[in-house]
């Protein structure tokens, strides 16, 4: 696990920045995960401070929405439609092969650390379903052939 100090410096940057803007609680959740790549446990209480706010409520909001990460990032994020017309043209089967390839559940980062699996309800592939998003480049018409030669990719040699 990082040392999550070494992330102060960015949480106090951001704080100075954001903290008196109206609404600030949220610019600065994304600024720090923007920085650190996850919102680490020691920016909370700095957080709380800086806005007059209670742990509880920073944390509620981290909670809430869940595109905010308290761990740091895997090495490659693999976002799988699961929309009507992906659902409708076999992302469900696509998204079995990946809970079982990866030993996880819709929500989760493979043992290893190397791939996180997050389901998104519309890539605006609709065309082209079933579709997926990895590292931030849409594939459409998945096949599970295709699928297993992309995680065979991120998990032999990192690159997909």
């Amino acid at each position: 696990m990082p040392d999550e100090s070494l992330h102060l410096p960015l949480v106090q940057r951001v704080l100075e920045r954001e903290k008196d803007a109206p609404g600030a609680l949220l610019p600065i959740l994304h600024a720090i995960q923007d920085g650190a790549g996850y919102i680490p446990d020691v920016a909370v209480p700095e957080i709380a401070h800086a806005l007059n706010l209670s742990l509880a409520e920073v944390r509620g909001v981290i909670s809430f929405y869940h595109d905010f990460r308290t761990t740091p990032p895997a090495r490659h994020t693999l976002r799988l439609c699961r929309a009507e017309s992906c659902q409708s043209l076999g992302a469900e089967s696509l998204a079995a092969q990946l809970r079982d390839h990866l030993q996880l559940d819709d929500h989760g980062t493979s043992a290893d650390g190397r791939i996180s699996l997050r389901p998104v309800y519309c890539l605006g592939a609709c065309a082209c379903s079933p579709a997926l998003e990895l590292d931030g480049r849409v594939h459409a018409r998945v096949t599970p052939e295709r699928l297993q030669a992309l995680l065979e990719g991120c998990l032999e040699d990192g690159s997909c």
